[in-house]
């Protein structure tokens, strides 16, 4: 018994070291944002919001001015509740804003540090991106994938004809058969696949190891050089195996591309083009490795930034962090559209209306149909603002002091861009909370909106590098579904079911779970749907 609580000594007496060294070194070289007052210690700890993080982080922008800090066990963060002031840190001065904080636990030894989404701002950042814009970085460039996405998309709506009830389900499975195809040339089988279960089994353990409070090690990291019987250090015992399933699912798939190639039954992708180069080092092959399996992984884990600074406060607070294997912004997104569809027929008709008029009820539409579908467009862009993808983001960190408006951002500070509220701001967009393409259209002379994906997708140098591709994914995904199907509020035993519009925590936000009534428009249509058998 004795010798359990002098363990418990060294862990505390070592947390509070750590807590005072970052309150000292942290605060002496110049006053910080203004924010709620902490207090000693744990500074801001018991402030921080339980859940929907971006409508308290909004309340303190009035209150406090749109940069506001906290001190969270002497860590400092700082939120962003201006897109001016976001752009002008993390765009113009992304050279020292681009980094992403530490996970001990699943960055640092499980070994998702190698993933773009947790890897540091280095030359193997670089890299990942440079790949990955090669292959989609630009609108030209994803125009390579236009065919994919209409077929894929077409057997979307032939699942969705077949099992309305499961259409979060189909539109996971959809997303998932793109990503997979580009980056590794690989067909999802239908039913049960080995590949999605490998990955979804992989994001199940992540979701589980970056859950706030889950290893005291992600606030302490001494504790990965203590032995596993000791006080707090017996997660060291599940590193090996979560490690095994993470490196399987990069290196599963690699595999499966190298033996196409070497078969020469391989299906032109991202991974092979990238392998076909010559004297590809062991190096690059991992960095190539990587930088497929976050196109795919990365539209899952997205989620788990947040728990980076979650993991910071949680010790004295009981949050969970939303974290879900399917969490993507694709899925996100085309959700929110069904939702906005049902809650509001005025607008699912106009658009119904235009498709009509371009394509006739002869054909789907396609993606090169875009330009002449102004108002499908503007209501794409509608659906980014009105449920922002990623309410808050994902977390930056400062690798250098910098002075702004006249306060000290101190190296290591974590900051925080509140999307939801440039999203939702009612000066930049009247009648936030309605659902109206129009604000994107030219009308009476009026200048449009400002376009949310401006927004939506991050900023500077850690901007989403596959925005195109999920935006062109999104625009097909709407465009189709609004050609074949109607789709309204459900009625039971003769009564409308009003939806209740609402947000689900997490890093990656979607609509609370809703029941609607999709049906396809006439004959036509349901042939139309059909003809993807």
């Amino acid at each position: 018994m004795i010798g359990l609580l002098e363990a418990l000594d060294v862990v505390f007496g070592t947390f509070f070291v750590v807590v005072v060294y970052r309150l000292l070194t942290t605060r002496r070289q110049g006053p910080l944002p203004p924010g709620p007052k902490g207090l000693p210690i744990i500074g801001n700890v018991l402030d921080m919001p339980t859940s929907h993080e971006w409508l308290t982080f909004a309340k303190w922008g009035v209150q406090w001015g749109d940069i506001v800090s906290v001190n969270l066990l002497g860590q400092p963060m700082v939120i962003l509740n201006s897109a001016e002031i976001a752009s002008e840190l993390l765009e113009k001065r992304s050279a020292i804003y681009s980094d992403r904080p530490t996970l001990v636990m699943s960055g640092e030894m499980v070994g998702w540090k190698n993933a773009l989404g947790l890897v540091r701002y280095n030359d193997k950042f670089r890299e990942y991106r440079k790949f990955i814009s090669r292959k989609m970085g630009t609108r030209s460039q994803v125009q390579e994938f236009y065919e994919l996405q209409e077929v894929e998309t077409h057997t979307f709506t032939r699942r969705v004809l077949k099992e309305p009830e499961n259409l979060a389900a189909h539109i996971r499975r959809t997303a998932g058969a793109i990503i997979l195809k580009i980056s590794y040339g690989y067909t999802v089988k239908d039913g049960t696949d080995p590949l999605v279960d490998l990955v979804d089994h992989a994001m199940d353990q992540f979701s589980e190891f970056t859950r706030p409070g889950a290893f005291l090690v992600d606030v302490l990291p001494v504790l990965r050089h203590f032995p596993s019987w000791f006080p707090g250090a017996g997660f060291k015992a599940k590193v090996p195996a979560w490690a095994k399933t993470m490196n399987d699912m990069a290196d599963v798939p690699l595999e499966f591309v190298k033996d196409q190639m070497q078969r020469g039954t391989n299906v032109p992708n991202f991974t092979s083009d990238l392998l076909e180069s010559e004297n590809i080092s062991p190096e690059r092959e991992f960095n190539i490795k990587w930088a497929a399996a976050s196109l795919y992984a990365g539209k899952n884990s997205i989620p788990v930034l947040c728990s980076i600074v979650l993991c910071l406060i949680s010790p004295l607070t009981q949050r969970r962090a939303a974290l879900t294997g399917g969490a993507d912004t694709t899925v996100s997104a085309i959700y929110s559209f069904y939702y906005a569809m049902m809650a509001y027929p005025e607008v699912q008709q106009r658009a119904q209306e235009e498709i009509d008029q371009i394509v006739g009820g002869e054909r789907l539409p396609r993606v090169e149909d875009r330009e002449n579908l102004p108002y499908v467009d503007a209501l794409v862009k509608e659906v980014f603002r009105f449920h922002p993808i990623a309410p808050l983001g994902l977390p930056h960190r400062l690798t250098h002091d910098d002075e702004f408006q006249g306060y000290h951002l101190p190296k290591d500070t974590i900051l925080i861009a509140n999307i939801w509220k440039f999203l939702h701001d009612p000066d930049v967009y009247p009648n936030p909370s309605v659902f109206d393409p129009t604000r994107f259209l030219r009308s009476d002379g009026h200048t449009p909106q400002r376009d949310p994906r401006d927004l939506a997708f991050g900023f500077g140098r850690r901007i989403c590098p596959g925005m195109n591709l999920a935006d062109t994914s999104v625009f097909i995904s709407c465009a189709m579904s609004l050609a074949v199907f109607d789709i309204r509020k459900p009625v039971e035993n003769g009564r409308v079911i009003e939806p209740v519009y609402g947000a689900l925590s997490g890093t990656v936000s979607h609509p609370l779970p809703f029941q609607c009534d999709i049906k396809p428009r006439g004959a036509k249509a349901e042939a139309l749907v059909l003809s993807a058998e």
